[in-house]
């Protein structure tokens, strides 16, 4: 087997504004697009990208690692589970059984096999997968966004250093945003003290549903898409009014905003890339007529009309058991895994590269997957495993990427990292070196003080 081994490094605007634009038809075009377009375009000199592009896979809730990339045939019932191993295309390489499709892909894909965030929460611990810092405090769930744990996530970072073009952001999120059984939102999912303007866009949906839209791109009846310039003229005239009348507003600071607002509208680029529909029903099968598949489906499209960085979560829908949500499975995990979790990840995940490579894009998009934490080494008493930050799994593949490999090693019970321990600040390094930007990259926050992007170490083996 392959083991690369290296433990040296471890705005607001007032409501009377609102409340204007909506008496205008702002809201009733759905456009609540301008609070999407308020970004400050600011370079990077990256120098040396391997790539252009990035699309995270993000399993919340935890896959055991035991099941997916980091299986131990020779542990315990208790501790291997009812899975075993299976070979890949690359000699020495064998990941669970589960996984058959993605199994011919394992010289794209590279396996990190010693991960820890050390925290057991998935609030906290997800904060910390998903901005590079740690949460203050650890282990520590239903929290939410806000300071200190301001800190922005990579989406966020992506998106202030390229700045948009092209009438699309540079960093989106889908199909939903991540919460709690309680419906408490997830820190570290937006732009933090970057502010608003550097949020990765948003775009709550449900791209398997037989009727799938964009809300963003939905317009009412009375407005098609020719008199979007007449409805353009008299938010135009309205604004000029409002700044006539207030000393509070700015309309020459406003108006781009809402102008790139309904370019998007207009534009037949971005709408055709968010629509399905354009792709075969063959196409569409492929992936899996899942929201996983066809989110991963959304994002290669996306990808491709010139988004720089697509987030993908497992979508939590109504149907998810309130016991064991997404891959939460602390209960009846086997039959989770072989019927639900593991069919729609091996599909999605393994096409997804598939069709990257056939259309020339794999070596130009790195492709993370990822999740909060992974699961306790030892199935409990309802057959199934809890939250464990100590170590798990994540694969990579694409962008700089060299494939075929595994960084690092769990102990006998994946319990624990063995060798190469990598921390979501490394991980999170090595995605920016791979999209061109060095952990030393300033950004700046609200306040114009100037903070490296990442306190992580690149994981250079692997590169």
């Amino acid at each position: 087997m392959l083991s690369l081994r290296d433990t040296s490094h471890r705005s607001s605007f007032g409501s009377t504004r609102r409340e204007w634009l909506r008496a205008g038809g702002l809201s009733a075009l759905g456009l609540s697009l301008p609070e999407l377009f308020r970004a400050r375009a600011a370079g990077s000199e990256g120098g040396g990208k391997r790539a252009k592009n990035c699309i995270v896979l993000f399993l919340m809730g935890g896959p055991p690692q035991h099941s997916t990339w980091d299986p131990k045939p020779d542990a315990p019932a208790e501790v291997r589970g009812e899975f075993g191993p299976i070979d890949t295309n690359v000699p020495g390489v064998r990941i669970c059984s589960l996984f058959p499709l993605v199994s011919r892909h394992a010289d794209k894909l590279c396996f990190l096999r010693a991960v820890s965030t050390g925290d057991n929460a998935h609030s906290s611990s997800g904060y910390y997968m998903l901005t590079g810092v740690p949460h203050s405090p650890m282990n520590a769930e239903n929290v939410n966004p806000g300071p200190p744990n301001d800190w922005p996530t990579i989406g966020a970072v992506v998106r202030r250093l390229r700045g948009d073009s092209g009438g699309l952001p540079s960093a989106v999120r889908l199909p939903m945003h991540i919460f709690n059984t309680d419906n408490s939102v997830w820190p570290g999912q937006d732009a933090g003290f970057l502010g608003r303007a550097s949020d990765p866009w948003l775009f709550r949906c449900e791209p398997a549903a037989p009727a799938f839209r964009i809300p963003e791109f939905n317009l009412t009846a009375d407005v098609p898409i020719n008199r979007l310039g007449d409805r353009r003229g008299l938010l135009h005239r309205l604004d000029r009014s409002l700044a006539a009348t207030t000393h509070s507003l700015s309309w020459d600071g406003y108006d781009p905003l809402r102008d790139r607002a309904f370019d998007l509208l207009g534009s037949a680029k971005a709408r055709a890339a968010f629509d399905l529909g354009r792709e075969s029903p063959a196409m569409r099968d492929r992936y899996g007529r899942t929201h996983f598949g066809q989110s991963c489906l959304l994002a290669r499209r996306l990808i491709e009309a010139g988004v720089g960085l697509v987030h993908v979560n497992w979508f939590r829908g109504p149907d998810e058991p309130s016991d064991a949500p997404c891959w939460d499975s602390h209960a009846n995990e086997s039959q989770r895994l072989k019927t639900v979790l593991a069919p729609t990840a091996d599909r999605a995940i393994a096409v997804l590269l598939e069709d990257l490579t056939q259309l020339g894009l794999l070596d130009e998009t790195l492709v993370v997957c990822a999740s909060e934490f992974g699961r306790t080494p030892r199935l409990n008493g309802r057959g199934g495993r809890d939250h464990w930050g100590h170590v798990f799994s994540v694969a990579l593949a694409g962008g700089g990427i060299k494939g075929g490999q595994v960084y690092g090693s769990s102990d006998k019970h994946g319990g624990q990292p063995s060798e190469g321990r990598v921390t979501p600040q490394d991980l999170t390094a090595t995605v920016l070196h791979c999209l061109g930007y060095e952990p030393h990259t300033e950004i700046r926050d609200t306040l114009g003080r100037p903070l490296a992007v990442s306190k992580g170490e690149v994981i250079r083996a692997i590169i």
